[in-house]
């Protein structure tokens, strides 16, 4: 058995109302990666924060052990200066720098009280070299894929002489070739004898990578399970930590043919004139009433962009081709127009796009159809926290009040009260861009329920996904793009993982 390199004992944390942290006990051994899972709202990344030193000594009860002595850290650089790093999902890098200025800002390799650049690029050729980043230090992060900054935030850990690295959704925004290499490469630095801990909803991941694997639920601890005797499998996972059997994590609805096209576009191209490029190319799609159209591909490939013209044309593309909407031609020049239309778009990034994260729930579930709750242009606070209400209810939004910010929700109910803005719009096409990423499977579970709910009431859902078993599991058809063009229609019960791949791969 490997020594403990880590030990959490007892951990509570509380903030105003709420116990985040219950008696929370956590241990790690050394040269491991372990897995920390669970519902959002769970107390993951609470006690990350704590472990890390952004909720310092003092604001929490009960030990930290690192290394056999117990530590008291009064802020983030105590934990880095002990041998902890901690990787958010929001990455902390500065886009207008370099990628070497980056690895070693705030640790500044200086001679005489003056930065050292040439042994700084050195030093940084190194570290890329060791998370297998081919790249030159002189490259701007601004100019990286998103998979590329977050090896070169690993690589920013590695310089501090990293012990236990912290990850916290590494995945979450990465597509299915960079996730590969990521889990690859903790491999390798497991081998080097770094310790991880790995925060993910991807039970995949969990699955292939973890040694141990650790479930939180409401605050308090579990169990851990051993990846090593078989433990770490998606049924005990999933059991630990809803408290319960999902046994189709994909709910059925009754079978029921579509109605009526609603949209139809044919030969429908979109140019980016800041890319100089088409980014839709003649595609033709439609989807009919009461079905879910599912669209794969990999990223990169048109998806969002299809969408985004759609709803509105928000990105100002030079639009050709034909729309139809419910039979007769349509040209939707702006996003208002769209909603007059009753198309509604819930976007991929619910922080940047989605939601007012400073403001309260109400008035994120208001903010799209003001009119809705207003009387000769004055609001009705009222119908507002009643409208709030009954969406707050119908999604299953866990709050303790509708007067808490937006951003203080875990990520699953800010993607509640996302879907809840648009459904007050009363759509009667709702497009879901990627609308479970970086959300646990109990709330996944819950999102899939109201999708089906809304098609049993007649609404049409438009989805993008990346999880090829989203895909196949929600939809009813399947349109696969790549490079911006539709690479193949086809019906669920012809739909595989493997012949969507081969189309997105096209």
């Amino acid at each position: 058995m490997s020594e403990t390199i880590l030990e959490m004992r007892n951990i509570s944390k509380h903030f105003t109302g709420v116990k985040a942290l219950d008696q929370v006990n956590f241990k790690v051994r050394k040269g491991e990666i372990h897995c920390l899972i669970g519902e959002n709202g769970a107390g993951k990344s609470t006690l990350m924060k704590v472990l890390s030193g952004v909720y310092p000594y003092g604001t929490y009860e009960g030990d930290i052990v690192f290394e056999g002595k117990v530590q008291q850290f009064n802020k983030i650089t105590d934990s880095v200066h002990t041998g902890i790093a901690i990787i958010y999902q929001e990455l902390a890098l500065f886009p207008d720098l370099t990628v070497y200025e980056n690895i070693f800002a705030g640790n500044e390799m200086k001679r005489g009280g003056v930065v050292d650049w040439n042994e700084t690029i050195t030093e940084a050729t190194k570290l890329l070299e060791k998370v297998n980043l081919k790249v030159n230090p002189d490259t701007l992060i601004k100019d990286l894929s998103v998979g590329k900054r977050q090896l070169v935030e690993i690589a920013k850990a590695l310089s501090k002489d990293v012990k236990l690295l912290i990850l916290d959704e590494p995945t979450a925004a990465l597509n299915e070739d960079d996730s590969e290499n990521l889990l690859q490469l903790l491999g390798e630095l497991k081998k080097q004898g770094i310790t991880c801990i790995m925060i993910s909803h991807k039970l995949k991941e969990v699955i292939a990578i973890a040694d141990q694997a650790t479930v939180l639920r409401d605050g308090q601890t579990i169990t851990t399970l051993d990846g090593e005797t078989g433990e770490v499998n998606e049924s005990t996972i999933i059991r630990n930590m809803v408290g319960r059997a999902i046994d189709d994590i994909y709910p059925k609805r009754p079978d029921k043919a579509p109605g009526e096209t609603i949209l139809e576009l044919t030969n429908w191209s979109a140019y980016d004139p800041r890319l100089g490029r088409k980014v839709i190319k003649g595609a033709d799609f439609h989807v009919r009433k009461g079905e879910i159209v599912g669209i794969a591909g990999l990223m990169g490939s048109g998806r969002t962009e299809l969408a985004l013209s759609i709803f509105g044309n928000a990105k100002n593309y030079k639009l050709q081709g034909e729309m139809k909407i419910n039979g007769k031609r349509a040209k939707l020049k702006h996003p208002s127009d769209a909603i007059k239309a009753g198309i509604a778009y819930v976007t991929e990034d619910r922080k940047g796009d989605g939601l007012f994260l400073l403001q309260d729930i109400k008035s994120n579930i208001s903010a799209a159809n003001l009119k809705g709750i207003s009387s000769n242009g004055v609001l009705n606070n009222n119908e507002e926290i009643k409208i709030a209400g009954h969406y707050k209810q119908s999604l299953h939004i866990k709050t303790s009040s509708l007067e808490q910010l937006a951003g203080n929700l875990s990520g699953g109910n800010q993607q509640k009260v996302s879907i809840g803005k648009w459904l007050f719009v009363g759509p009667k096409l709702l497009i879901l861009d990627e609308p479970t990423r970086g959300i646990d499977v109990g709330a996944k579970f819950e999102i899939y329920t109201v999708m089906n709910e809304l098609i049993r009431e007649g609404m049409s859902i438009i989805m993008i996904s990346s999880e090829l078993g989203e895909v196949l599991g929600m939809s009813d058809r399947v349109y696969v793009m790549a490079q911006g063009s539709i690479k193949g229609e086809l019906a669920i019960e012809e739909a595989s993982q493997e012949n969507i791949m081969q189309l997105a791969t096209q």
